[in-house]
């Protein structure tokens, strides 16, 4: 069976996590967007879905401390295809 996701999912998912990190320190748009130099408007566009930068998603996960799992996970899936690579 193919899992297929779509674009808009992931964008969507990306801002229900960025909003839920926001909300656990308890601060409004507005003061992690002063607190990263943004817009309200831009951390409203990332937390909705609508289009982030991915320089907007990685300010937001390093201002929370995750960008170091965003980036193991990136380097594993890195090292997975280094792995698989063919030996001809």
């Amino acid at each position: 069976m193919l899992d297929f996701i779509t674009i808009k999912e992931v964008k969507a998912n990306l801002g229900v996590w960025c909003k839920q990190l926001r909300k656990s320190q308890k601060l409004t748009q507005k003061q992690l967007a002063d607190e990263l130099a943004l817009s309200p408007l831009t951390i409203s566009k990332l937390e909705n879905g609508e289009n982030p930068t991915i320089e907007t998603l990685l300010k937001v996960l390093q201002y929370f401390n995750e960008m170091q799992a965003f980036n193991q996970y990136v380097v594993r899936e890195i090292e997975k295809i280094d792995n698989n690579k063919s030996l001809y």
